[in-house]
């Protein structure tokens, strides 16, 4: 079955291995963390949502001159570096016994984190043909999404455990996961630095770059579909549906099984930008589906009524957000200005981490409280978000700040 999820022997595979090994680890964390700060540690819920909040917009702004940093130097090397990096910060997690230094060691893991991401999608357009990234890139993501299945897994028995020795092993397997990364990565063929050459050139180019802003700023409002997973579906459910409670978890494995399955054969749909522009459309109108859907799982419906409804909300989500990524990595790669891929792929990603940020407090405002109309507006949002892509790609291509 795993052999299934990963590409034929090549650059491709390594990038996917090693996304699926520290997706592992990622995923004991993710399972783990909240209740090891707030259990062990004793930090209060709010404690850990601000740590975690400055770490990510910190990692946030870090992401570009990281990622420029891969450029001239090399994205193999800061690659590998960073990952390293990343398991020394998972690794200190364990010895945090206070507020202070839980916000210093998060500081560092999401900036490591967040960098990591830029230079490792710098590497892939080095050792990728510009007409195999977006393939490359889905199995990355489908490995990933195995990962991190299989790493909850493991943090659900660190859970059941609840002490501290099993909370302080699903760190020390996350950092022995980036580890191996690195070594993975450091297997990949070495990708030169680029040297500055034109004079007078801003370091950060992509700063300028004022049509990819624009579609960096259009993706951050569609991935929204973030949140809306983790956080807001839960509530949703246990609020406001008749739904049982495990429909949270059910919910959970539709997307990370459909990704797994299926994310590679949306992909084979994206050749270039204008099937990927057709591809993102097509996402906004599922997107919109989904929520007209979930909508209308509220009420005083039976269980398995309401439990049907969530489940087909679910599938023409997972469907928008498989479409969605597929387009947009097409579109991410291709309107990157060559030789500058680090410092355009960590300010692309600068949309996922405002969604991540901003997401859980407006989408709880719009949703919990807005009930039916706040999911109709969201819908139309994403709707409006995904057909506002193609005039923006069009300008992208028209106006680049430094020839292609």
């Amino acid at each position: 079955m795993l052999r299934k999820l990963l590409p034929t022997a090549g650059p491709s595979r390594s990038l996917a291995v090693a996304q699926l090994t520290n997706a592992i680890g990622d995923g004991a964390y993710y399972v783990c963390s909240v209740l090891f700060f707030t259990r062990i540690v004793g930090l209060t819920a709010t404690q850990v949502g601000l740590g975690l909040t400055a770490g990510w917009a910190l990692g946030t702004f870090a992401a570009v001159p990281l990622g420029h940093l891969a450029d001239r130097r090399g994205p193999r090397g800061v690659a590998v570096a960073l990952a390293g990096a990343t398991a020394i910060a998972v690794a200190a997690f364990a010895l945090v016994r206070s507020f202070p230094a839980f916000l210093v060691v998060a500081c560092t893991y999401t900036v490591c984190q967040c960098g990591l991401v830029a230079a490792r999608q710098a590497l892939l357009a080095g050792v990728v043909d510009a007409a195999g990234r977006t393939k490359a890139r889905a199995y990355m993501q489908s490995t990933a999404n195995a990962g991190i299945a299989i790493g909850a897994v493991i943090g659900g028995v660190a859970l059941q455990f609840d002490t501290e020795a099993a909370y302080v092993t699903a760190f020390a397997l996350d950092a022995v996961t980036f580890l191996a990364a690195a070594l993975v990565l450091r297997r990949l063929p070495r990708v030169p630095g680029v040297a500055r050459t034109e004079k007078g050139e801003p370091a950060l180019v992509v700063l300028r770059d004022r049509p990819y802003a624009v579609l960096t700023a259009l993706n951050a409002v569609l991935m929204l579909y973030m949140p809306l997973l983790s956080v807001v579906l839960p509530l949703w459910v246990v609020g406001h549906t008749g739904a049982p409670r495990w429909m949270v978890s059910a919910l959970m494995v539709i997307n990370t099984v459909s990704v797994v399955l299926f994310q590679v054969s949306v992909a084979n749909r994206v050749h270039d930008l204008t099937s990927a522009v057709r591809v993102v459309r097509l996402s906004g109108v599922f997107l919109l589906a989904a929520c007209a859907v979930f909508a209308f799982s509220s009420g005083d419906q039976a269980a398995w009524v309401a439990a049907m409804v969530l489940a087909a909300g679910a599938l023409l989500q997972v469907a928008g957000e498989m479409m969605l990524a597929s387009g947009y990595w097409e579109i991410s790669f291709g309107l990157a200005v060559e030789g500058k891929q680090g410092q355009y792929q960590g300010f692309f990603g600068s949309g996922i981490s405002v969604a991540r940020m901003l997401g859980p407090l407006v989408l709880t405002a719009l949703i919990i409280d807005g009930g039916v109309a706040g999911w109709l507006g969201l819908g139309a949002l994403f709707l409006v978000a995904a057909l506002a892509v193609g005039p923006a790609v069009s300008w992208a291509r028209r106006n680049r700040p430094v020839p292609v």
